[in-house]
């Protein structure tokens, strides 16, 4: 039996890996069944985590992840998981070949990723002047026009964010009326930098080599066609959480999950079932920076660690 399953190789899951095994854990298995690294991998530049200066790709940033986290005895099995259950005291991982492992805790870091808005030129230009985080890349456009595509708390909230940094932000929503709350719109709307076009839609994002340079654009009450010059967008339509992994073979969850399907859990990662917890993107009002899922994943560990000494 494992002491701990890591479900998910991305930063949270190898914090988490880390931790664990230098915090003394002997049969620690991480469970990904490509290669670690995560969604930060596909990032073009990497220029914000404390304490690495150097401005690199995902990829390259995260390669010396694997050697450090794999030093205290980490092991990787490329498996993907279907489903984790409790049995008793301990928890069954169960894989997508029928196969099964047990495991005295469980830490699940699976992710998730941005909803795409299947726009033209989308895929073409994605990481090359559209993105989906504006904390992330809102730096690049230092005093450039930009755009933001949504309706909801986190498009809005991003666009004040943005609108501190850039020359300005056009704000596009395909209704009248917008999903987030009455106060963060009201800021938005006070805010002179911000530019609201609604109900209008993206027909095309356009650019050239060097990246996106504007946007075609109908109006979907007359059908008025509309182009606007930009350096960058920002798709903030949703996000999926990658949750399969709780989903029970009745459809319900293993342990509590909110409206959004994220995992509820409280400051030590923990889920309300004793054992299982959740770190990163997969949780409750994760911030989606990887220092933020790094700092999960040791502190799930770390809880983990705890968990199991109390239950020897």
């Amino acid at each position: 039996m494992l002491d701990l399953a890591i479900i998910g190789g991305g930063p949270a899951g190898l914090s988490a890996g880390l931790y664990a095994t230098r915090g003394g854990l002997k049969n620690v298995v991480m469970f990904e069944k490509g290669m670690p690294g995560g969604q930060i991998t596909s990032s073009s530049e990497m220029e914000n985590y404390p304490g690495v200066s150097e401005v690199k790709s995902g990829f390259d940033f995260m390669m010396p992840w694997q050697e450090q986290c794999f030093r205290f005895g980490l092991k990787h099995e490329m498996k993907e998981v279907l489903r984790v259950k409790k049995i008793g005291e301990h928890f069954s991982i169960i894989f997508s070949d029928g196969s099964e492992e047990q495991a005295k805790a469980v830490i699940v870091a699976t992710g998730g990723s941005p909803k795409r808005s299947g726009v033209k030129g989308e895929d073409t230009f994605w990481g090359k002047g559209v993105s989906s985080c504006a904390t992330c890349d809102g730096f690049f456009y230092k005093d450039k026009e930009v755009a933001v595509l949504g309706g909801g708390d986190t498009a809005v909230e991003e666009s004040i964010y943005l609108a501190k940094i850039c020359s300005k932000v056009t704000l596009i929503h395909r209704r009248d009326a917008f999903r987030a709350s009455p106060i963060t719109l009201e800021r938005a709307k006070n805010e002179p930098k911000i530019e609201f076009l609604t109900p209008y839609g993206i027909d095309e994002i356009c650019g050239d080599d060097s990246g996106v340079t504007g946007l075609k654009l109908k109006n979907l009450q007359d059908g008025s066609a509309k182009e606007i010059n930009i350096a960058g967008i920002f798709v903030l339509i949703g996000y999926n959480v990658n949750n399969s992994v709780f989903m029970q073979e009745d459809g319900t969850p293993l342990c509590e999950i909110n409206e959004y399907g994220q995992a509820v859990v409280n400051l030590k990662m923990e889920t309300n079932i004793p054992g299982l917890f959740a770190a990163g993107d997969l949780r409750k009002d994760a911030s989606k920076q990887v220092v933020c899922a790094a700092a999960d994943g040791a502190t799930a560990a770390l809880g983990a660690i705890e968990y199991i000494e109390h239950h020897k």
